[in-house]
């Protein structure tokens, strides 16, 4: 049976990088799997105590590795790092934009490896706690085993057919339930991913533009200071022209000019900084949509999800009383038998009787 209530997958920790694929053919050669960089995320499943790398181009899984105790991050260069999966049969490697990117990935993959052997001693001492206890009450396996066989006879055979046409229905429809349900955790597996990436952009954005607003309350500060002392050196420039002389006047003049002209270059520059600025905020404000759309789209599919769990619930209970049915069937069928049995013995006494009747 599935459990009522799934814990999804948290992502604990994400980086930006390119991802490359061991050559088969090679085992020598790097292949890209991805066209640009792309989130690699580390995931964690509370339910099974299971850590995951995953990572999603478009629709595609280009990582999907669950992480073991005797895996290992290599560092092979400044910005570069790679790990063996056995079970995919592959190596992946991870080129990174920084040093700093790949030393964080290095620690966390080292990290999730030794919660990942914690986990997996906690679970052997586990399976080993519920061998000591199935084999000191072996009693309710023997009794399965013991079940008296099932004779056939022609009328209740045909009900035992049917109850067992009905349960590998119902036992496909589940099957088939499990799929669905499977995809959507896929998808929203996706999701999360991606709200992960958003809400950590969001974060640096929202830090960058807290920066960006300090910066411009200075330059403003800055530009008001400078058009002050642009001013101030205007009606200098006035005074001296206006007291004549040629000689030191045109020299310094010549000086004032420069030193306008540098301000004004001073200031066209800060405006430029300006603008730019506005436009980031811009880009934050379309940020914030993409976050709204993911969330929204997230909650469908756990909304999906949770009609999913409903109907398998459902198929749960229906199979249940499909049980319950063919046990009563079985009982009835057990009697049938027990009465032909009897009818059997009846009718060989009686035969048995004229047999004798006939030889006097």
């Amino acid at each position: 049976m599935f459990p009522h209530h799934r814990e999804r997958e948290q992502p604990i920790f994400s980086a930006r990088a390119h991802v490359f694929q061991i050559d088969p053919a090679t085992k020598r050669n790097w292949i890209p799997a991805s066209k640009h960089a792309v989130t690699v995320s580390f995931f964690y499943d509370a339910n099974r105590n299971v850590y995951r790398i995953i990572s999603v181009g478009g629709t595609k899984a280009i990582i999907n590795c669950t992480v073991t105790p005797s895996m290992t991050f290599t560092k092979t260069s400044q910005k570069f790092g790679q790990w063996a999966d056995s079970r995919a049969n592959t190596v992946y490697g991870l080129g990174f934009a920084t040093e700093q990117q790949l030393h964080q990935f290095s620690d966390k993959f080292k990290e999730v490896k030794d919660a990942a052997r914690l986990a997996r001693e906690k679970s052997q001492d586990k399976e080993l706690a519920n061998t000591a206890l199935t084999i000191a009450a072996p009693q309710d396996l023997s009794d399965e085993l013991q079940s008296p066989p099932v004779m056939c006879v022609n009328g209740p055979e045909d009900k035992l057919f049917r109850s067992q046409s009905a349960d590998i229905t119902l036992s496909s429809e589940k099957e088939r339930i499990k799929k669905m349900l499977s995809e959507g955790s896929i998808c929203e597996m996706n999701l999360e991913a991606e709200l992960f990436t958003l809400q950590d952009s969001n974060t640096k954005l929202v830090a960058a533009l807290h920066e960006a607003n300090a910066n411009v309350e200075q330059w403003k500060k800055q530009l008001a200071a400078y058009q002050g002392e642009t001013e101030r050196l205007r009606e200098q420039l006035v005074e001296l022209e206006a007291h004549g002389g040629q000689g030191p006047s045109d020299l310094l003049k010549d000086e004032l000019t420069q030193s306008l002209e540098e301000l004004e270059a001073l200031l066209k520059a800060k405006d430029e900084e300006i603008h730019i600025l506005q436009s980031k905020k811009a880009e934050y404000h379309e940020m914030e949509h993409d976050r709204d759309e993911a969330m929204h789209r997230l909650r469908e599919t756990e909304m999906r999800n949770s009609e999913l769990e409903r109907r398998i619930q459902n198929s749960e209970q229906n199979l249940s009383n499909s049980l319950e049915e063919r046990d009563r069937m079985d009982a009835e069928i057990q009697r049938a038998i027990e009465i032909l049995d009897i009818k059997i013995f009846d009718l060989n006494d009686l035969r048995q009787g004229l047999v004798k009747l006939i030889d006097k």
